[in-house]
Order: C-alpha cells, then sequence, then structure tokens
C-alpha cells in the first residue's frame, strides 16, 4: 500500500503562482511514476503532468510552459510548480503513483484562481 498526501493547494490571483507538493509513505520504495490530475466541477479528471523514478515528464498540451513536475526520490515527494495561472486552472489537484502497476490515489487540494 501507498499512502499520498497532497498539500499547497489554496487561493491565489490570476497570473501567481504555486507549488503543490505530494508525499508518498507506505511502499513508496515500490513506486515507478508520480503524477498529478486534476479535476474541475462538473468536469472529468485529466492529466496534469507525469514523471517516472527516471526523471522523464510528460505533460498534457494546456499546461506545458506554465507548470513543471518534479520528483525528489529521496523524500518520496513530487511537486508541481504551477505559474501564470489562470481562473479556468481552478481544480481539486491530486496526486496518484504507480507502484508496480497498481494505482494510488491521494485526497488532493484545492486551487482556486481568482480573476
Amino acid at each position: 500500500q501507498v499512502q499520498l498526501v497532497e498539500s499547497g493547494g489554496g487561493l491565489v490571483q490570476a497570473g501567481g503562482s504555486l507549488r503543490l507538493s505530494c508525499a508518498a509513505s507506505g511502499s513508496a520504495f515500490s513506486i515507478n511514476a508520480m503524477g498529478w490530475y486534476r479535476q474541475a466541477p462538473g468536469k472529468q479528471r485529466e492529466l496534469v503532468a507525469t514523471i517516472t523514478i527516471g526523471g522523464r515528464t510528460n505533460y498534457a498540451e494546456s499546461m506545458k510552459g506554465r507548470f513543471t513536475i518534479s520528483r525528489d526520490n529521496a523524500k518520496n515527494t513530487a511537486y508541481l510548480q504551477m505559474n501564470s495561472l489562470k481562473p479556468e486552472d481552478t481544480a481539486v489537484y491530486l496526486c496518484n503513483a504507480n507502484a508496480n502497476g497498481f494505482i494510488f490515489w491521494g485526497q488532493g487540494t484545492q486551487v482556486t484562481v481568482s480573476s
């Protein structure tokens, strides 16, 4: 089992920045990839970015250039740096981890961008 705890969400004005963190515990040694997803009210959950244990990253097209995913393997923590935030980025941001094929999710952290 892997437990994931997100933090760093909050209220920010348009154009501002936030840094989200996702701390993994439990069988974190088995994690080979972590990712961030988001879900806005009334919308489907969508991919934001993923990162492998080797550091290979993948971004949703609309996030490229504004969001940066990173990972500290020693701390079993993934980060999402979000810059130039827009009101349409408002959502619950969820962290997930792929551990030997099993997918685990955190509870999410709310990000609200005011115009």
